[in-house]
Order: structure tokens, then sequence, then C-alpha cells
């Protein structure tokens, strides 16, 4: 896991427009998004011996990203993308987990995010990192029409995970 760097923006426009189709970020708006103060993105390339035999020795392609935006009280899971066929691998589990360690190292009272109602993967995700349901966004998601659910983990409450309370 790295910084997002600008040139990636082309790799992470490709996977937006995979992943979430219309509603993809352009390349102005990520552009807007990462100059905005309180932004942190990271992207997550391939690992371990079977990158570098697959891949070789240098950059890796990016397979997943992710956005967090912190206002001094609150952290905003912007966006977690992850290529599908790096899904169910843990990519987002490690991206959401390094959004999460940023807002804790920020001293965030609590992480928010929404998330699509129909993104049985990405809600289970969620929950098993104790992020809990607090509300429904109809038609958040534009221009599909679809509702979001808004999600909440307190970080006042909980450890990180692996830690005792």
């Amino acid at each position: 896991m790295r910084p997002l760097a600008s040139a990636d923006f082309d790799r992470v426009l490709q996977l937006e427009r995979v992943l979430f189709g219309a509603g993809a970020w352009t390349y102005g708006m990520l552009a807007d998004e990462l100059a905005a103060l309180g932004r942190w993105y990271v992207v997550a390339e391939p690992a371990g011996p079977d990158a570098v035999a697959v891949y070789g020795v240098g950059p890796k392609p990016v397979v997943g990203y992710a956005g967090l935006w912190f206002d001094g009280d609150v952290a905003q899971v912007m966006t977690i993308g992850v290529d599908p066929h790096y899904q169910r691998h843990g990519v987002g589990r490690a991206l959401l987990e390094a959004l999460v360690g940023r807002a804790r190292k920020l001293r965030a009272e609590a992480v928010l995010l929404e998330v699509r109602v129909d993104n049985e993967p990405a809600l289970a995700l969620y929950e098993r990192h104790g992020f809990e349901r607090i509300g429904l966004r109809k038609r958040y998601y534009q221009p599909e029409d679809v509702d979001a659910y808004t999600m909440r983990l307190d970080l006042r409450d909980h450890a990180p995970q692996g830690t005792a309370s």
C-alpha cells in the first residue's frame, strides 16, 4: 500500500468505470478530490513472490484504491474500489483498515460512510469491522437512483482490532 499519485489517475479512473459505471468519477472530479483539504488516498498493489513472478521487479498495477476525508471531528470514507479480479482476496479489508487506522491516528471520533443498499459484500465487510447502519439516504447514488445506507464506526468506544480495550 502506498499514497495515491497523479501517475495512478488513469488506472484509478479505469477501475472507477468498471466498478461504478455511470456514477464513476471523472478525471476532474478525482483531481479536485485529491486537492481538497483533509483528504488522504492510498492505492494497493500486488505484493509478494507471486507479484514479482507475474509483474517482474518494479511498479505493479494498482488493484485497489481508497480515500478518506477528515474534517477535524469525524472521518468520512470517500471511496473504496477493488479490481474485480482481486476482490475477495483481502484487498478491500486492507484498504478499509488503512483508512480506519489513519482516522485513529488523526484522533477522529468516528468514521462514516455510505454504501449501496444492494452491495452485500461491502455491507458484510463494514459490519465485520464494527460499522453500524445509522440511516438510509434515498436515491443517493446517481444516475442509478439507488439508495445508500449511512454507516458509522464509533472510534471512541472501540480499541483497534487485535488489542484489548
